[in-house]
């Protein structure tokens, strides 16, 4: 397998920044490299994400197997996964990627996905497609007390119980937990749910090749261990300490525009819409790695050539503080051509006999000179395919070049302090047990 999955290309930021100041970042990343290889920088308990895809057993991956061939005799066609943030949107990412846009494949279940949201309209039509389906449920919480997918997991429960009986309910809920504490394990014990590990040193954001991710994406109908593969080729390849690695390349510009150019927003940018999803879970990884102590670039995402006619405008000539990185796969799955019109009434003969692809790559090429153009620098990250192996790499080039620029910017990039904000105000104001005395005072100030 071809260990340079993921290339890196960061010419399109070359009328930006000088080859000097480039040569410096890159020697900072290289020392940043440096700290997460070794693993001596803050936050290096939850690093047992660097070496999961050599590490995870296959009997991991048969035990999900397992799971899938057990749901699909039993005719099993809708399953919920609920969770949120890194509970879920590694696995979102992958299975839109992979699926039919329109079609579910036969013998295949829906996936569904509940607990990200506390939206009483989304959970009640999540229950109506229930309904009409055979239901199983996958829930995902270290804890198992996080509001949202506390909340939809009651739900669903009792649906499935009712449904189904609570003997049956337990051969059709599966939670993936804590090893030994918390209210889901605990659950899960006394009724008799098979179970699977959150490792303890695995941060949510950074789970999708934990049970977290794999056991949704194959019950999906995709490839595991395909992807495992390609995540381990890329682990291997990003291993090779060198000016030329992509991680460092990637961390090294991304922190130059940032500190030294003002390019506070970088935008992931893809001109596939499947790919939505990664851009979602990019969001998360980054926003979340970085942006602590008044630090951190603003993770934003548009799917092109959709959002260049929406976005674009303000892309092209808004404020100058942004940059993108264009995600970028090379060959596309299926063919389709355009055809010759005896009216030519749309003008657009000149294209006939092309590929739907070609024209797609014409308008990425074009909007990049456009917005070099217009001042926004632009770095390219390629893959061959969109397949299991290509996600995978992707996952994992993500996820390591992100530990490079948080070290680089001085960032622990493995806690999320600030995420406990909004709960704290939320409990009071739902007037949780024990949090009654800011209740006055948080609705003092939203007078």
């Amino acid at each position: 397998m071809n260990n340079n999955m993921v290339k890196v290309n960061v010419g399109g930021c070359s009328s930006f920044v000088n080859d000097a100041d480039y040569q410096k970042y890159v020697q900072k990343a290289l020392a940043a490299y440096d700290v997460l290889k070794a693993e001596s920088g803050p936050g290096n308990d939850f690093l047992g994400w660097k070496t999961l895809p050599v590490d995870i057993p296959a009997s991991l991956v048969s035990d999900c197997e397992t799971i899938r061939d057990e749901w699909s005799a039993k005719g099993i066609d809708l399953v919920v996964v609920i969770g949120i943030g890194g509970s879920y949107l590694g696995a979102r990412c992958a299975i839109e990627a992979l699926s039919h846009g329109f079609v579910r494949k036969e013998g295949v279940p829906q996936i569904a996905y509940a607990g990200n949201n506390l939206s009483e309209d989304y959970l009640a039509e999540l229950m109506d497609l229930a309904a009409m389906r055979n239901t199983a449920c996958v829930v995902i919480s270290k804890s198992g007390t996080t509001t949202e997918p506390a909340v939809a997991f009651r739900i669903v429960k009792e649906y499935i119980e009712k449904t189904y009986g609570k003997e049956e309910a337990a051969r059709r809920i599966v939670a993936i937990t804590d090893a030994k504490k918390g209210a889901l394990k605990t659950l899960a014990t006394q009724e008799g749910y098979k179970t699977f590990v959150v490792p303890d040193n695995v941060g949510g954001r950074y789970s999708v090749l934990t049970p977290v991710g794999i056991l949704p994406i194959i019950l999906a109908g995709f490839d595991m261990r395909a992807m495992l593969r390609g995540a381990a080729a890329e682990r291997e390849a990003l291993l090779l300490r060198s000016e030329d690695n992509p991680a460092v390349q990637y961390a090294a510009m991304r922190n130059l525009l940032y500190t030294e150019k003002g390019k506070k927003v970088e935008v992931l940018v893809t001109f596939n819409p499947k790919l939505q999803y990664l851009g979602e879970w990019w969001k998360q990884l980054y926003g979340e790695s970085e942006g602590k102590e008044g630090k951190g670039i603003f993770p934003a995402s548009v799917v092109c050539t959709t959002d260049l006619h929406s976005m674009g405008q303000y892309i092209q000539e808004g404020d100058r503080v942004l940059f993108e990185t264009t995600v970028t796969v090379e060959k596309a799955r299926r063919e389709v051509l355009v055809g010759t019109d005896g009216q030519n009434l749309d003008q657009l003969n000149y294209l006939a006999g092309r590929h739907v692809e070609h024209c797609n790559k014409m308008a990425q090429l074009g909007t990049k000179l456009a917005h070099i153009d217009g001042g926004v620098p632009q770095m390219e990250i390629t893959v061959g395919q969109l397949d299991e192996a290509s996600l995978g790499a992707l996952f994992y080039f993500f996820e390591f070049a992100c530990g490079v620029s948080a070290y680089l910017l001085g960032i622990n990039p493995f806690n999320q302090p600030g995420v406990e904000a909004y709960k704290k105000n939320m409990f009071a104001l739902l007037r949780k047990p024990g949090y009654e005395a800011q209740t006055e005072e948080i609705l003092r100030r939203l007078q």
